[in-house]
C-alpha cells in the first residue's frame, strides 16, 4: 500500500490528533510488531461475513495506521494515516460505521490512491474501535467490487466484532500489565516478602549451592508443597508438570549461563494451574559463578482461560454467523422464485427474515443455551398471547427448545401464521386457531404441536405447495427425527410437529 496521499480533511485531522485520543492509543503500547493471530481472526471471521477479499483490524496513529491483523494481505504492518478509510470512520459521531459503497464514486475518496491504484478498493465499511471512550482503530472490511446496498444487520455484526476487538486489546493489556507488575516485584528486595505475600505472589529465594529453597507460603500453596520444612529447588521441579519442566529447566540454564532473566511459563503437576515466573541472578561469586537467584511466580490461570473464552467465542460466532447466512441465503432463493416481483419478494422475505432476527436476538440474549416455547408463540402472536389471546387457542406446558429447535419452529410458526391471515381461519371475522401441544416421554422425549384452523374460509388442497409449505416442511431439516405433517381439510388447515427433545438432566 502507498504511503502517498492528499492531507486529510481538517474535522477528520482535528480528530485523529486529539491528545486524549493519541495517549490512550500509546498506553496500549502494541503498535510497533507483527499481526496478532487473535486478531487475524477476528479480521477472518469479518470477511466471511461480508464476502471480501479484505479485512483488518487497524489502529490509527498521528501518520501511520497500524494493522493488527490483514487478511488477505500477506507482510503489510501499516500505511499512512493520510490515506486510511479508518480515519474517517473514527472521525464519525458516536459508534457510528461507515460504509462506503462505491469509492471511485465518493469525492472523499476518488482519488485515493488505495482506490486508483492497488488494491484498488471500491467498497468498505468499517466500525470503531473503542477504548476507554476513545476511538483509536476499527474493524474494517475492503473490497475491489463496489456495492449497491448493506444489510443493516451486517452493520451490526461488524459493531460487535469491533467490540469484541477492543475487549481483546483491554484482555492483553491487562496480561502486558500483569507482566510489567512482575517484573517490579522481583527487582524488590526480599524484605519485602510480607507485601507480595499480601498481593499473592510466591516468592523464593534460591540458594544455588545448597539446593535449598526459602519461600513464602503462597508459593508453597501454589505448587502443594510440604506446609513446613525446607524445600528444594528438585521438589519444585518435581512438582511442576511433566510436559513443561524442559521449559523451566531451560529458562534457568540460560539464567545462570548467559545471565539473562529467568522467565517461564508452566502448569502445576497436581492442579494444572498456569503460573509465570520470573526470577535474576542476584549474587555470583569472584569467579563469576551464580550463588542467589530470587523470583517471584504468579497464577495466570484466569488470564489463560478468559483468552480461550474469547477464541472459543470468535469461533463460535463465526460458526453461527456461517450458519445464519447459508439460511437466509436459502429463504431469499427460494422466496425470489416464488415472488419474481419486487415489492411482493421484499413483503415476504422481510417477514421471513424478521422471524430469523427475532430468534437470534431471543438466542443471543441466552448465550445460544435455548428459548423457552412460549418465546417462540409470543414472537408470532403477540405477548399476550396467554393472557389475552386474539382468536387463538392456546394451551401446552412451557418448555425449553434447543438453538435449531427454536429457529425451525419460529419459521414454520411464522408462515402459519401468514397463511392464516391471508387465506385461513384469521382471514375471516370468526374464525379460530388452535394449538396444543405436548412433551411426551416414549418412545423418545419430544414436542408434539398441533396447529388447527377452524370457523375461516372453506379451504382446499392446493394442487402445488407453495414457498410457504415448503417451508414449513423443510424448517426443521437440521433437527434430527423432526417431522411436519400438513392437511387441508375444508374446515381449516392442519398442521403436526413433533420435534425430539433433549433428556432432561437429572
Amino acid at each position: 500500500m502507498t504511503d502517498v496521499g492528499a492531507p486529510l480533511p481538517d474535522q477528520v485531522r482535528a480528530v485523529v490528533d486529539d491528545p486524549a485520543r493519541l495517549d490512550a492509543l500509546a498506553a496500549l503500547d502494541v503498535l510497533d510488531g507483527e499481526p496478532d493471530s487473535d486478531f487475524e481472526r477476528l479480521g477472518r471471521t469479518a470477511a466471511h461475513i461480508f464476502k471480501t477479499e479484505f479485512a483488518l483490524v487497524t489502529l490509527v496513529g498521528k501518520e501511520r495506521q497500524w494493522f493488527r491483523a490483514c487478511f488477505g494481505v500477506q507482510g503489510l504492518e501499516h500505511t499512512a494515516t493520510d490515506v486510511s478509510f479508518c480515519a474517517h470512520t473514527i472521525a464519525l459521531p458516536g459508534d457510528e460505521a461507515m460504509v462506503v459503497l462505491d469509492a471511485a464514486k465518493d469525492d472523499r475518496f476518488a482519488d485515493n490512491p488505495l482506490v486508483t491504484g492497488w488494491p484498488h478498493i471500491r467498497f468498505y465499511a468499517g466500525a470503531p474501535i473503542i477504548i476507554a471512550g476513545q476511538k483509536l482503530g476499527s474493524v474494517c472490511v475492503l473490497s475491489a467490487n463496489p456495492r449497491d446496498a448493506v444489510d443493516p444487520d451486517l452493520l451490526t455484526q461488524l459493531g460487535d466484532l469491533a467490540g469484541l476487538a477492543a475487549a481483546l486489546f483491554a484482555l492483553k493489556d491487562e496480561a502486558r500489565v500483569r507482566a510489567r507488575t512482575a517484573a517490579a516485584l522481583l527487582r524488590e528486595e526480599w524484605r519485602h516478602a510480607l507485601t507480595l505475600e499480601a498481593g499473592k505472589v510466591g516468592s523464593w529465594v534460591w540458594d544455588i549451592r545448597s539446593g535449598e529453597v526459602a519461600c513464602n507460603d503462597t508459593f508453597r500453596r501454589m505448587y502443594e508443597l510440604p506446609e513446613a520444612g525446607p524445600i528444594r529447588v528438585e521438589q519444585v521441579l518435581e512438582a511442576t508438570h511433566p510436559a513443561d519442566r524442559a521449559t523451566v529447566q531451560a529458562g534457568i540454564t540460560a539464567s545462570l549461563d548467559d545471565g539473562v532473566d529467568y522467565s517461564a511459563e508452566a502448569r502445576v503437576a497436581t492442579s494444572g494451574r498456569w503460573l509465570t515466573m520470573r526470577g535474576r541472578v542476584y549474587q555470583r561469586d569472584a569467579e563469576g559463578k551464580p550463588l542467589i537467584m530470587m523470583g517471584a511466580s504468579i497464577d495466570v490461570t484466569e488470564s489463560k482461560q478468559s483468552a480461550e473464552q474469547t477464541r472459543l467465542l470468535l469461533r463460535e460466532l463465526n460458526h453461527r454467523v456461517k450458519n445464519t447466512l447459508a439460511m437466509i441465503q436459502s429463504v431469499a432463493r427460494q422466496t425470489i422464485r416464488q415472488n419474481p416481483d419486487p415489492v411482493a419478494f421484499i413483503e415476504a422475505f422481510s417477514g421471513r427474515l424478521r422471524t430469523i432476527s427475532d430468534a437470534h436476538v431471543l438466542l443471543a440474549d441466552r448465550d445460544w443455551s435455548g428459548v423457552q416455547l412460549y418465546e417462540v408463540l409470543a414472537s408470532q402472536l403477540g405477548p399476550n398471547f396467554i393472557t389475552n389471546p386474539d382468536r387463538a387457542e392456546v394451551r401446552g406446558p412451557d418448555v425449553m427448545l434447543p438453538a435449531d429447535h427454536a429457529l425451525g419452529l419460529g419459521l414454520i410458526l411464522h408462515e402459519l401464521t401468514t397463511n392464516a391471515h391471508r387465506y385461513g381461519a384469521w382471514a375471516s371475522d370468526e374464525g379460530v386457531v388452535n394449538i396444543q401441544w405436548e412433551v411426551k416421554a416414549f418412545p423418545q422425549r419430544g414436542l408434539s404441536l398441533h396447529w388447527r384452523e377452524h370457523g375461516g374460509p372453506p379451504v382446499e388442497r392446493p394442487q402445488e405447495h407453495g414457498l410457504g409449505a415448503r417451508l414449513i416442511e423443510r424448517s426443521l431439516a437440521k433437527v434430527l427425527d423432526s417431522e411436519v405433517k400438513l392437511d387441508f381439510p375444508p374446515e381449516g388447515v392442519v398442521a403436526k410437529v413433533w420435534l425430539p427433545l433433549p433428556a432432561e438432566s437429572g
